[in-house]
């Protein structure tokens, strides 16, 4: 059992440092009512102020970990067993997906990773260990030796998906590394650096932005095309695009050490400052979309506080600053614009857009919960490593 825990020496003090302890309490109150009223159920986005049961309408959803993440993080901040109880229960109702198979794929880390591995993290559970690994070896099964990636999506035969890459999926490739950790199996961290660097070669751009898809060749690898995918259109910068890379990259260089991932890490972590302080330090959903209307999207936002606090434990203390810095401001306007802590209504944060064209926008969705819980623990150096 690995529990890999870094800490930066980042302090933040006086009127900052109250600010984070309201909200930590705020948030404990928040939490612990929902977790009293969510329980088992797998919550997605508010309908009316209210979760409904998103497991229940489709269990292999890829976004179905995220509350038992939030959980786990509450578990291990608190050691109160109700979060623990229901996580448990959330982590058994996701076999069904696990051992159903259809609905499975790029995004089995996203599922397993808060669930699973968390409790094998925590409590060292064997079912959970294995859960883990089954998981693992689903995202192993995906890789395309000819292109070097792990495919996206399913679809048809006929559907040309067998050639699709996302960045998002930098982000679940670290359930491959755990997988190597606990096994001593090479073969799936071989297969997440191998991703990591075609990432690096295809999806990323020179000026720290990043593709959301790639299209290969699934034959022969040859990149054809690079649509617009959730973002306006094919050469605009998504904005949780660019935080599933800038996080993602991060979380490679700390399985890996390899310099590159770093040093890529930072590149689109300055894109991604650059662009977020213009607008008040929460992201525009696309950085290049046209000037109206003006959409925000809270969940970018999110996940790239924890990156850019990840590369905050990475790097020298000449440099850390810089990061830590701009991860807190990302926080506080966030939380200060978008946070709702009425506990009658579920959600902690709005303003989560899921894409630029359709889908919900502007609304509380659960992953942007996760990486608020994530990041303010990181915050307290109260978190547990999920990644």
């Amino acid at each position: 059992m690995t529990n890999v825990q870094k800490r930066t020496n980042t302090e933040i003090k006086g009127a900052d440092q109250e600010w984070l302890e309201q909200v930590w309490n705020n948030m404990q109150a928040k939490m612990s009512t929902e977790c009293a009223r969510v329980g088992e159920n797998i919550p997605y986005i508010p309908v009316n102020g209210r979760y409904e049961d998103h497991g229940a309408k489709n269990i292999s959803w890829w976004t179905n970990g995220f509350w038992g993440g939030m959980l786990w993080q509450m578990y291990h901040a608190t050691g109160e067993d109700a979060y623990r109880a229901a996580a448990e229960k959330v982590e058994v109702r996701l076999d069904a997906a696990l051992h159903g198979f259809d609905g499975l794929d790029h995004d089995v880390g996203f599922l397993w990773l808060h669930t699973s591995v968390a409790n094998y993290r925590l409590t060292g559970s064997t079912d959970s260990r294995r859960r883990g690994l089954h998981a693992a070896t689903v995202l192993a099964g995906r890789y395309n030796p000819a292109g070097r990636y792990l495919r996206a999506w399913n679809g048809a035969p006929d559907s040309n998906l067998a050639g699709w890459m996302i960045i998002d999926c930098l982000m679940n490739i670290p359930i491959l590394h755990w997988a190597s950790e606990e096994t001593g199996d090479p073969r799936f961290r071989d297969i997440a650096i191998s991703h990591a660097d075609t990432a690096l070669r295809t999806a990323l751009r020179p000026d720290g932005s990043s593709n959301h898809i790639v299209i290969f060749d699934p034959n022969d690898g040859r990149v054809l095309e690079t649509p617009g995918g959730q973002g306006f259109e094919s050469g605009s910068s998504w904005s949780r695009g660019q935080a599933w890379a800038l996080y993602g990259m991060a979380l490679s260089h700390r399985h890996t050490e390899k310099q590159e991932y770093l040093d890529a890490a930072k590149r689109i972590a300055h894109y991604f400052i650059a662009n977020s302080a213009v607008t008040g330090w929460i992201p525009l959903v696309d950085f290049r979309s046209p000037a109206e209307p003006v959409t925000y999207d809270t969940t970018a936002a999110l996940c790239a506080v924890c990156g850019l606090l990840e590369i905050a434990e990475a790097v020298g203390e000449h440099e850390r600053r810089l990061y830590a810095e701009a991860a807190l401001n990302i926080l506080q306007a966030v939380e200060r614009k978008f946070a709702n802590w009425n506990p009658d209504e579920d959600g902690m944060i709005g303003g989560g857009t899921v894409a630029y064209h359709d889908g919900e926008q502007e609304v509380p969705i659960i992953y942007g919960d996760y990486f608020f819980v994530e990041a303010v623990l990181r915050f307290r150096k109260r978190e547990v490593h999920l990644w």
